[in-house]
């Protein structure tokens, strides 16, 4: 993050790159709801369902699940896709997520990580 000021309107210049995009959704699809003390709305509700027999219809409740927290937190995207795969050999959730840059003439970009249960 840079400490830049605008000096319109004195606060911090935000940053609007790709990198800062996915860097944010990653953030809010790794935090439950209540888990920032000052923002206890930010975040979804994934960590739970990590927990639950991994099958088809825990990735469907996955893929909702980052459908709707990105959609409500994140308005510098336009969601195109999420894909939640289960990877029974590791035991982790494949997740991939597509998605637009609202304002940047990017083409679409692609997320990948893995989710997996932890204590």
């Amino acid at each position: 993050m840079t400490l830049k000021v605008n000096p319109i309107t004195n606060d911090l210049v935000a940053l609007k790159n790709a990198n800062a995009v996915a860097r944010s959704l990653r953030n809010l699809v790794f935090t439950d709801q209540g888990e920032r003390f000052f923002a206890p709305e930010t975040g979804g509700s994934i960590k739970a369902l990590l927990f639950e027999t991994m099958d088809s219809l825990t990735a469907l409740d996955v893929e909702q699940s980052i459908e709707q927290t990105i959609r409500i937190q994140e308005p510098r995207v336009q969601l195109i896709k999420v894909k939640a795969t289960p990877n029974y050999d590791y035991n982790v959730m494949d997740v991939r997520i597509r998605y637009k840059i609202i304002g940047l003439e990017l083409e679409t970009q692609q997320l990948e990580f893995a989710l997996q249960p932890a204590r």
